[in-house]
């Protein structure tokens, strides 16, 4: 018995020394393909269309990152099902770095709990590498309505409860769940309008048809700037530098009160460490360019302080849970 307890532990310590050397040659060899990746373009997938937040968003940084890759990173509009037909590409590429994914809370916080035959998991497809930035809303209503705040809107609501619409970008959509968290947490109750986009709603706000909006900040602004809309709020947790005067929806009567669509990069699953660090690296170093910062700031965007895969990761999982929430106690659906 004591003599195969001993070839065991020896076997045991060979094929351990054997993993070691075997791993410490994988690595090696893993970094160094790592530091001369890469050897061609790689392609940043945008799962929405040209012209849109995301897609000026992967611009601004793929002009940038390409300088110090030395290889273009050519941005991929693969738009449909509300980015999950990009993402779900981007999940079933290779790991070999010359794929990436720009994402949103809408493919990854949102889509998940909306859509129960999602092509992709948001978790065990993908590699994280980035939080990039984070855009604000901000809240509009008509100059018909009898509101120049947000406790005043509240206070009307509940004056004159079914009075008040809402517009959405549609069904599940970022902009329909932050109304949702507004109504629940001010208390009040407002009816859906839900319209194909944004853009399709302003002229029904201007003439006073639907009375509340949460839009982007560059496709909200003109319209206040120009007399047609009034806006109360910004739902940042900060207040926007485009619009200071604005306060945020949490310091006019809201505590802690955010809604945000953020930005981050994502690569398939199964990537090697070395080269996600690698990859990790030239994002977080255009991150901290005063030239990106200005540049996103202009199309309403805050570039993001740069964090590890691991916390990216962490804050994706703790956003979804929010919007799982809302979506649930809302009775939200995608339909």
């Amino acid at each position: 018995m004591q003599a195969v307890q001993v070839a065991t532990f020896t076997g045991a310590k060979r094929w351990l020394a054997r993993a070691m050397v075997w791993f410490t040659v994988f690595g090696a060899a893993s970094l160094a393909w790592a530091q001369t990746w890469p050897e061609r373009p790689v392609r940043l997938i945008v799962p929405f269309p040209a012209g849109g937040a995301t897609d000026l968003v992967a611009r601004s940084l793929a002009q940038r990152v390409s300088k110090d890759w030395g290889q273009p990173l050519i941005v991929d509009n693969r738009a449909g099902a509300g980015g999950s037909i990009g993402s779900a590409e981007a999940a079933k590429a290779s790991a070999d770095g010359y794929t990436l994914l720009l994402a949103t809370n809408s493919t990854h916080a949102i889509a998940p709990h909306l859509m129960p035959r999602l092509p992709y998991d948001p978790v065990r497809d993908f590699t994280p590498i980035i939080h990039v930035a984070d855009a604000a809303s901000v809240l509009l209503v008509p100059l018909t309505l009898p509101v120049r705040s947000v406790p005043e809107l509240i206070a009307y609501a509940r004056q004159h409860p079914g009075a008040l619409n809402y517009a959405s970008s549609g069904n599940g959509t970022i902009v329909h769940l932050t109304s949702e968290a507004f109504k629940a947490q001010a208390g009040v109750s407002m009816a859906h309008v839900p319209y194909r986009g944004t853009a399709l709603a302003i002229p029904d706000l201007v003439a006073g048809s639907v009375q509340v909006l949460f839009d982007s900040i560059p496709s909200g602004l003109p319209h206040v700037k120009n007399g047609r809309l009034r806006a109360l709020a910004v739902t940042g947790e900060r207040r926007s530098a485009l619009v200071p005067e604005l306060p945020t929806v949490a310091e006019s009567g809201l505590p802690g009160f955010s809604s945000l669509t953020w930005f981050g990069v994502y690569a398939p699953r199964g990537m090697a460490p070395a080269l996600v660090a690698r990859i990790h690296e030239a994002f977080a170093q255009v991150l901290s360019a005063p030239e990106l910062t200005q540049s996103l700031a202009l199309l309403g965007v805050e570039a993001a302080a740069p964090n590890s895969p691991q916390a990216f990761a962490a804050m994706v999982a703790a956003d979804s849970q929010r919007w799982a929430r809302i979506i649930q106690e809302r009775k939200i659906s995608a339909e």
